[in-house]
């Protein structure tokens, strides 16, 4: 098994390409140890000093260093663990993976905003996001407002609110006139 790495915007971050699918579809980000219970192998790369975040793609994991952790030590541990856990046919995920569409804040009467909205995040935002290691997830539409929640590599980026603002928020002020603005929100 050959995992590749690639750096991400986010200096703390690197991003791991096993070569095969590791969510499918669906994210999973895990910002602390005790949030990963459900999935073994981000409760495995937490094991390891110096690991604090593990965001899991569709095809990628991402994981974020505390500090005062150097990427010269950390990146074969993180690498061992990962071939590990695949080579051993260990489950990513136990039990139902779920969507948190309920946790959406949106007035019923503005169900062909949010449409649009995430029409343009998935096809336009998502995939660039993706592709630094991160994923957004929408979080609400309310009075012009739209309410995006960063994840793995993207948490916590230093360019992740100038992403939001001169990227997201002016193409769907562009392409959805009834927004206004964008903010970022932590779960």
């Amino acid at each position: 098994m050959f995992i590749e790495t690639e750096g991400t915007p986010n200096p703390a971050s690197l991003k791991f390409l096993p070569g095969r699918d590791v969510m499918g579809s669906g994210t999973a980000d895990f910002a602390a140890p005790d949030a990963a219970s459900r999935s073994p192998l981000a409760a495995a790369i937490f094991a390891l000093p110096g690991v604090a975040r593990v965001f899991l793609g569709g095809d990628f994991i991402t994981v974020t260093k505390t500090g005062d952790t150097e990427w010269q030590s950390l990146k074969p541990q993180v690498l061992g663990t990962i071939m590990e856990h695949f080579v051993a046919g260990r489950p990513v995920i136990e039990g139902q993976h779920d969507d948190d569409d309920e946790d959406e804040d949106v007035q019923p009467e503005d169900a062909e905003i949010v449409a649009q909205i995430k029409e343009l995040l998935d096809t336009r935002v998502r995939p660039a996001v993706a592709g630094d290691g991160g994923d957004i997830v929408f979080r609400g539409y309310r009075d012009g407002i739209v309410r995006l929640h960063m994840q793995g590599a993207c948490g916590g980026c230093p360019s992740s609110s100038a992403t939001l603002k001169h990227g997201i928020e002016n193409m769907l002020r562009h392409y959805v006139p009834e927004v206004q603005r964008v903010e970022q929100v932590e779960l």
